[in-house]
């Protein structure tokens, strides 16, 4: 057993999988300051460390600005228990009018049972406020430090600095911890989205996140980090702006909102599906290709940046859909959002609200 253990690892290992021809891994080893795999452990307590500090951040900063800013804390309770009609919203069964029938109630109460019923366990505009908070803080914190970072970097002004004498690039002490926080930050994204305010693109963040954390996981492993970098450096110039138009939104500041939303559109387009295929995934079909021979992960490198790069054509849909509705109806709002109902329909008939059987 451990031989067959020692012999998976040695071929998932192997140099020729992971590393240009000619080159191994004892390459690496002739002097410091080069990537380790074992570097890689550092971002799970980095990551624990984001999720308290978040925690705190929440309570100590927002939820008291928010209600101060009189942003509802309202609380979706479960309708009461009807095995009928909870057997009708997990089957997505609406036949109104045969559940009234078999459920003993009116139509319009089947109909409010199933609103309470959807609307049952989101969380209060109060709670997305102080999530959204914490996300604008980290996002603006992360591109602030990805710009001071960057900025002095020859491959940022000239991408074929990534691959001149690659794989034989040291890191820098500031690169190396702007990727133990950039990862530490997504591994952090990664856990708590199972705990988050659900949103109509889960699975899109979901393999974003698995996408992202491979991508960065691999380019440090094969030394890819110098393309890597530029990666988070695209990837952070965008998000703080949508983050602070929600809190705008929440707050219903909506000249700030508006302002946000449009400088998080020009940027995000500009970077995301401008920047992104015509530097990045140029550089590394086209310019690399020029310079280093090609190896195995190159190729899953190139891919991921491809599964990102098509998440990207479909988030740059959802925001033409905000865009185009806040055109249309002068409010903007995120299509990738649970519904902001704040309470069920307080016009309902009194005799509506009798006790359900």
């Amino acid at each position: 057993m451990m031989n067959m253990l020692a012999s998976v690892s040695e071929s998932f290992w192997s140099p020729a999988i992971w590393l240009p021809p000619n080159i191994t891994w004892a390459s690496f080893d002739s002097e410091p300051g080069y990537a380790q795999f074992y570097d890689l452990a550092y971002p799970f307590p980095l990551a624990i460390v984001l999720i308290a500090v978040r925690f705190m951040v929440e309570r100590a900063i927002f939820r008291p600005l928010g209600k101060s800013l009189n942003i509802k804390d309202t609380t979706y309770r479960k309708p009461e228990a009807n095995s009928v009609l909870e057997l009708a919203f997990v089957a997505r069964q609406k036949d109104y009018q045969a559940l009234s029938k078999e459920a003993g109630l009116t139509e319009r109460q089947v109909e409010r049972w199933f609103r309470q019923r959807q609307m049952a366990g989101r969380p209060s505009p109060l709670s997305k406020f102080t999530e959204t908070g914490w996300r604008w803080i980290f996002y603006l914190s992360l591109h602030m430090v990805s710009v001071w970072v960057m900025w002095s970097k020859p491959w940022v002004w000239n991408t074929f600095y990534c691959w001149y004498d690659y794989p034989f690039h040291v890191v820098d002490p500031a690169v190396w911890w702007h990727y133990m926080w950039e990862l530490a930050f997504y591994w952090s994204l990664f856990i708590s989205q199972f705990f988050d305010a659900k949103r109509k693109d889960f699975w899109e963040m979901f393999i974003h996140h698995v996408a992202t954390l491979a991508l960065l996981i691999l380019s440090w492993t094969n030394h890819m980090h110098r393309m890597g970098s530029l990666v988070l450096l695209v990837h952070d110039f965008a998000d703080h702006w949508l983050e602070l138009a929600k809190l705008a939104r929440y707050a219903n500041f909506k000249m700030c909102c508006d302002i946000s939303f449009v400088v998080f559109l020009v940027t995000w387009s500009y970077t995301r599906i401008g920047v992104f295929p015509t530097w990045i995934i140029y550089s590394t079909t086209i310019e690399a290709a020029q310079l280093v021979q090609m190896f195995p992960v190159y190729y899953i490198f190139n891919c991921l940046l491809s599964i990102l790069l098509v998440l990207h054509i479909i988030w740059f849909y959802y925001i033409a859909k905000v865009a185009y509705k806040s055109l249309i109806s002068g409010k903007t709002d995120d299509s990738r959002s649970d519904s902001d109902s704040d309470d069920e329909d307080s016009e309902d008939n009194p005799s509506d609200n009798k006790k359900l059987k």
